[in-house]
């Protein structure tokens, strides 16, 4: 089959059948506010349809009989497409990020992990905290645990634990997921930018006490009293 003939062929079976391409004696008929007109014979709906400057789109073609709406069919096909678009680009992948801890890490590092993990959280992405156990440590999982429900308390505002701590091999693993989704925290990222960016004009305006651009001085000019 050629190439042509096939996209046509396609493109006919995934689009809705229109005007004259309806092949039923009747429909039941929506109007183009949605209210129902009831069933009419295919001849008056297509009338209806000339008069009113739309077409007759074929809704529901299992029903019996085929449901048909009057509407505007570019426009529905251009708002159809604007809609399509905007979920493709909300649809976002959901990262894993990994935080690597000892489990007696001092509290200056504690706080830049945690820092990490709650950035992580902010843009959307789930976080992997992995607690590293070496020589004795490996007898004292307590330690490991203990610091991974710290860790959980202290972003409980941001994430919850997706999975609970539990022993691999060597190392212990938390899973902890943001509170908002990817696409939210996104759009929150882009609204706070504009507000910074608009903000940006008003901080760098010159401001004065007056609203008047005060007049400038040559700090070299000197100023001579003339003789009465």
């Amino acid at each position: 089959m050629p190439t042509d003939l096939r996209r046509t062929k396609e493109s006919n079976i995934s689009e809705p059948r229109i005007n004259d391409r309806i092949r039923v004696p009747e429909v039941r008929l929506v109007g183009p506010n949605g209210e129902q007109v009831g069933i009419v014979r295919v001849e008056m709906a297509l009338q209806l349809a000339a008069e009113a400057d739309l077409d007759l789109v074929e809704v529901a073609p299992m029903a019996k009989p085929p449901v048909a709406k009057l509407m505007d069919f570019g426009k529905y096909k251009y708002e159809a497409a604007m809609k399509a678009r905007e979920a493709r680009k909300n649809q976002v992948n959901t990262v894993i990020k990994e935080i690597k801890l000892r489990p007696k890490i001092d509290p200056h590092d504690y706080a830049t992990k945690k820092g990490h993990v709650e950035r992580f959280l902010k843009g959307g992405d789930k976080v992997k905290v992995t607690i590293m156990f070496r020589g004795r440590e490996q007898s004292r999982p307590e330690l490991g645990f203990r610091l991974l429900q710290k860790l959980a308390q202290d972003i409980a505002e941001l994430g919850v634990v997706e999975s609970a701590p539990k022993q691999d091999g060597r190392n212990m693993i938390m899973v902890i997921a943001p509170t908002k989704k990817k696409s939210e925290a996104m759009a929150e990222q882009r609204r706070r930018r504009r507000e910074e960016h608009d903000a940006e004009p008003a901080a760098n305006a010159p401001a004065s006490a007056d609203g008047l651009d005060a007049p400038t001085t040559d700090p070299t000019e000197t100023t001579e009293a003339t003789p009465a």
